[in-house]
């Protein structure tokens, strides 16, 4: 019994630290006037969503993002971690590929992501590095590039972090990509 209790003792102190937690956050500032949503600490960068290419003849090419730097790896790009994928069909023809993210780098609404191949129905891409460029753009609309597009992945090595520019127009309704942009913090003597 006494077992049970504690349990009990410590789910219930649980939700109420939570509860505290919750409504400091949901009560917008606090006691000095600062935001309670600034002094949450957030990611050093960050590349999230999914998007089909603009294709008039009906392909169907599809982006996917999940790529973050952590705060505390600000200075090195190369700490980066996450995937992305990407996939191209047409009628019974096509292939995907998933990648292991290596390298990130954002700057305002831009991002540059590369990685490793590390799952893939299409035997150039075997364990290739590959880059992507993307613009998230509300108004005019995300844009998008990657490093493959004249390159042959297994001969033309790409190093981490280098990609196109983002020359592909994203269908019309589905782009919701989202950077957070990078700060590099100059050192200081």
């Amino acid at each position: 019994m006494k077992r049970r209790t504690k349990i009990i003792a410590v789910a219930a102190a649980f939700l109420i630290i939570a509860g505290a937690t919750g409504s400091a956050v949901a009560s917008g500032e606090g006691a000095d006037g600062v935001s309670a949503a600034r002094t949450v600490q957030r990611e050093a960068a960050a590349l999230t969503g999914t998007a089909k290419l603009y294709r008039p003849a009906g392909d169907d090419i599809t982006f996917s993002f999940d790529a973050h730097l952590a705060e505390g790896d600000r200075q090195d790009p190369m700490k980066a971690t996450g995937t992305f994928r990407f996939s191209h069909y047409k009628g019974d023809w096509g292939g995907y590929a998933k990648v292991k993210v290596d390298c990130l780098a954002t700057g305002g609404k831009v991002a540059v992501v590369s990685g490793v191949v590390v799952e893939t129905d299409v035997k150039e891409f075997r364990k290739a590095r590959v880059g992507v460029t993307v613009h998230d753009d509300d108004d005019a609309g995300d844009r998008l590039g990657y490093t493959w597009m004249t390159a042959d992945p297994q001969k033309d090595k790409v190093p981490p972090c280098v990609s196109g520019a983002p020359f592909e127009k994203v269908q019309e309704g589905t782009g919701d990509f989202r950077v957070t942009p990078w700060e590099f913090v100059y050192p200081t003597e």
